[in-house]
């Protein structure tokens, strides 16, 4: 099987994780402002993964520290963070001070839906640093591929334009995504783009990605896992940077970063900043034709005061890709892996997507800030479609009548547009008593307004017929409003509980079919509860176990809404997430094991079946479950050797499930029946690891290993149905160094796959029956064999 290098190598790594460390001195202290004492601050040791928050009382202790000299760093949100040299050999508690940060920091627009140590939820925080180590041209979704549980895929097969992202075998519209505590999820898909964001990535500051419900947030309902984005990161000093990588498949970034820092008037301190980014993305593509050309801009212009700020973004997104979405049949993968169905040479999505953010925060007092934001997206675009041989009836137009023949049939261009405005504000108020008690009461109102139309821009016989005219003409309008109410507690110095509750309403008007197949206005309204409730027990500074249930519910999308009639809609999907873990942190080695149990009712699938006005809606299973183990280290094997490796073992269930197949020897439809079969895309292993070794002063290398288990194109468990297991293997090596022209030169070398594996991540099926048997379409994905990216940073 694929992989089998990789999962004893896995073992080895998790299993090295618990080895056990003779305790030697220890340090205890103390934290505190001008105004009293500091709960809740990070101090931790440099170089090590030892660390821990300080109590109610604002003391630690930390233990297993090496003899000699250490480096605390102590950090808390809304202070500066300190480093201070201390000698476990002393006996005496240190006292740190901490002093409030000069001006507002950008981070606390987001701490009431990000996760914290007490959270008692699976999280991973990705700095910038992290990203800038892959941030080659390739899009997000790419550059999160090593985190655990995720898989990615790539329509063009290199990383670029249409990429996708499944996170515990859940795909993007069940993945809750904001952009600085702003939903940007499309309303009526639930799904998210990235290729609307041409790198972005080079504007973010710190990824989180919640895995499972995750904390109530903004937008529609996590049903899977969360990823919560921040660009906003105050630059107190100006900065110029550009970044110019290339490689295979004509792969190209250009970029240009600019900052001004805060903007001095004399001796007066600064108060305003401005930060610009402009972007070009170019790619042919692993399969042919399948381009990508993407253009970005970022503008964020800020106002800081020491207790407040004023952060104004404005970025947008144009992106032109050929279209790749056709797949690879099967009976071609062996012999044509970059297959195209496609070649009408305008076969082309066209899109562009503005971005504005006016986000704010006031310290109201020492206890309490509130922070609020507005935001309008406006998205506007179509992909051009050649349609051979297609039948005027379906345009809504007459046939063509010349002499005595009568023609019902052409060849046509036509473009599928849309025209959406997407606009709200989300807010919240937090509460922090520096003791016992956190609190934030947050939420969001929103609106989107989407226009859907097509039109015909060509076709080879007309006649005398406007063929300019709208063949269909949808407008939608959807509104989203939550509010919730969340507490973390200190009950002693060791337990930590929170509580969170949410409510979302949701009303959705659109164009569909009604009763007597008419297509009409109508309107779904929806009501949402969400209880979440976990507690976090510290056994000493290297030990924490932690335990959650949370529940969340999901409106059906846009399609299944539009193709069914009010009888034959589907129900809302509810998850009931049950979540517990241990983390251990000690000097050389961090380790956390998180099991969970995602337990679904009424999850909608695809099974084949028609519905009532003849579509392959999604249809409601009443039973299915996610249950897993995630596995994460970090190990320091040696000085100048790190390892970081993380595993996902889970079964994906559907505990009854039925099949429909179409059977085109008598014009009718059949069914099947299962039990206990396997979640489509959802793999039973996943794996990633980071080999990171520093061979010299400035020079890393890297190799970074990727397997995903064998995966399911639908619910029914065939074997002729699937994707293989995969194992890839990347080598990186960076090499930086601080010349005297600049404040940083960074060489990046990357070397993709570099064993060639021939491997798909993506693909799908259609079964049906013909000839008296059970038949199946398979179409694949193939992504890039052995390639390279390389890149040279600049910072001045």
């Amino acid at each position: 099987m694929k992989g089998q290098t990789f999962l004893p190598l896995l073992t080895v790594g998790l299993g090295l994780s618990v080895v056990s460390v003779q305790a030697q001195s220890s340090i205890t202290g103390i934290v505190r402002d001008a105004d009293g004492l500091l709960p809740g601050a990070a101090v931790t040791i440099d170089g090590t993964f030892k660390g821990t928050l300080t109590d109610p009382s604002g003391a630690f202790r930390i233990t297993d520290v090496k003899p000699g000299p250490v480096t605390l760093r102590v950090s808390l949100l809304g202070y500066q963070p300190i480093t201070q040299t201390v000698d476990p050999a002393s006996t005496a508690p240190i006292v740190i001070q901490l002093a409030k940060s000069a001006i507002a920091v950008d981070e606390v627009v987001v701490s009431a839906t990000r996760a914290n140590q007490k959270s008692a939820i699976a999280y991973t925080d990705i700095s910038r640093q992290y990203l800038d180590k892959l941030n080659l041209g390739q899009d997000i979704p790419q550059l999160l591929n090593f985190t655990p549980s995720i898989v990615t895929t790539s329509d063009a097969g290199a990383g670029v334009g249409y990429t996708g992202i499944r996170i515990r075998g859940s795909d993007a519209t069940r993945v809750n995504v904001t952009l600085n505590g702003i939903p940007y999820n499309d309303a009526e898909s639930q799904g998210t783009y990235f290729v609307d964001m041409p790198d972005f990535a080079s504007s973010v500051s710190t990824i989180q990605i919640q895995r499972g419900v995750g904390s109530s947030t903004n937008g529609a309902g996590a049903f899977g896992a969360s990823i919560n984005i921040q660009t906003n990161q105050l630059q107190e000093k100006p900065y110029a940077e550009t970044n110019i990588s290339g490689g295979s498949f004509g792969t190209y970034k250009l970029n240009v970063l600019a900052g001004t820092g805060l903007i001095k008037s004399g001796a007066t301190p600064g108060h305003f900043v401005l930060d610009a980014r402009l972007s070009k993305v170019h790619s042919n593509g692993y399969i042919d034709r399948a381009f990508s050309d993407l253009k970005s801009f970022y503008l964020s212009g800020g106002y800081y005061t020491k207790k407040s700020f004023f952060r104004l973004n404005i970025f947008s997104g144009v992106e032109q890709t050929y279209q790749s979405w056709g797949g690879v049949p099967e009976n071609l993968l062996k012999t044509n892996r970059t297959y195209n169905p496609y070649t009408y040479e305008n076969e082309t999505d066209n899109y562009q997507q503005d971005n504005y953010q006016l986000i704010t925060s006031h310290e109201l007092s020492r206890n309490w800030r509130l922070n609020v934001s507005g935001f309008y997206t406006k998205g506007r675009g179509y992909y051009e479609q050649y349609r051979p041989n297609d039948r005027y009836s379906n345009y809504g137009l007459p046939n063509v009548v010349i002499g005595d023949s009568t023609i019902t049939r052409t060849d046509i261009i036509r473009r599928r547009w849309l025209d959406n405005d997407f606009y709200g504000s989300v807010f919240s108020l937090d509460y922090n008593s520096y003791g016992k008690l956190t609190a934030y009461i947050g939420g969001g109102l929103n609106e989107y307004k989407g226009g859907h139309y097509g039109e015909i821009i060509w076709a080879r016989i007309a006649g005398n017929t406007n063929i300019r005219q709208r063949y269909y003409n949808d407008n939608a309008t959807k509104r989203d409003a939550n509010l919730y109410a969340k507490a973390y507690y200190q009950f002693t110095s060791k337990l930590n509980a929170f509580a969170d509750l949410q409510i979302r309403r949701v009303d959705y008007s659109f164009l569909g079919f009604n009763s007597q197949l008419q297509n009409v206005q109508q309107d779904a309204n929806l009501t949402f509860f969400n209880p979440k409730a976990g507690a976090t027990y510290t056994i000493d500074d290297e030990n924490t176990v932690y335990a959650s249930v949370s529940v969340a519910h999901r409106e059906p999308n846009r399609d299944d809404y539009t193709q069914s009639t009010p009888e034959s809609r589907p129900r809302a999907e509810r998850l009931i997430d049950y979540e517990a873990g241990y983390k251990l942190q000690r000097r050389r080695v961090s380790f956390t094991a998180n099991a969970y149990f995602m337990n679904y009712r009424d999850q909608l699938v695809l099974s084949g079946q028609l519905n009532d006005v003849g579509a392959y809606n999604r249809v409601n299973v009443a039973r299915s479950y996610r249950a897993g183990i995630e596995l994460e280290s970090a190990l320091q094997l040696a000085k100048k050797l790190r390892w970081n490796v993380n595993a996902t073992f889970s079964r994906n269930r559907i505990q009854n499930f039925t099949e429909y197949l179409d059977n085109f020897d008598n014009e009718s439809q059949e069914s099947r029946q299962y039990s206990e079969t396997d979640i489509s895309f959802s793999p039973n292993v996943i794996g990633g690891s980071q080999l990171l070794f520093t061979a010299a002063k400035g020079l890393e290398l890297g190799l970074l290993s990727k397997y995903v288990g064998k995966q399911y194109l639908d619910n029914t468990s065939n074997e002729s149905r699937k994707l293989s297991p995969y194992f890839t293997n990347d080598i990186r090596v960076i090499y930086s160094l601080k010349p005297r022209f600049a404040q940083e030169l960074t060489f990046t070398l990357l070397f993709n796959n570099v064993f060639n594996e021939l491997y798909e991540s993506n693909g799908y099926t259609y079964a049906y029956i013909s000839e008296g048997r059970v038949q199946a379409d398979n179409g694949y994905y193939p992504q890039a064999g052995r390639n390279f990216l390389a890149g040279v940073r600049l910072r001045f």
